[in-house]
């Protein structure tokens, strides 16, 4: 029994740090995609769209984090984590959505670098 928890645990922190790898690099592209923007026509399609996929990829985080915790037998920490990053992205969303970009840019800084954080805590 203890086998079989062990190799979904092994399986399941790959998946972990998927997500957060690709919560990380649809954060920076949201960024990349803020700079677009404010210089073409095309910037706030790419943006909208973009934050969607950012939305999603931090819903992933969290069935992630459960998958590796409760099935996986990992701790429970990375699913408070991924919850707040999933809180985060749904103020991001609110916030860019009514236009406050005096707190939708940092918010999204900070967010961009508390993912590169926990992506270099789980690959160490």
């Amino acid at each position: 029994m203890a086998t079989t928890q062990v190799t979904t645990a092994q399986r399941g922190f790959p998946l972990l740090r998927a997500a957060i790898a690709l919560q990380t690099l649809t954060i920076f592209l949201q960024a990349a995609s803020a700079g677009l923007l404010l210089s073409t026509s095309y910037g706030e399609s790419l943006h909208s769209a973009g934050a969607r996929v950012m939305y999603g990829a931090s819903m992933l985080y969290v069935l992630a984090a459960v998958l590796a915790w409760k099935p996986g037998g990992g701790p429970l920490r990375p699913v408070w984590e991924a919850s707040g990053f999933l809180v985060l992205a749904s103020v991001q969303v609110v916030l860019g959505i009514a236009h406050v970009p005096a707190v939708h840019l940092p918010l999204g800084v900070l967010m961009f670098g508390l993912s590169v954080l926990a992506l270099a805590r789980r690959s160490g």
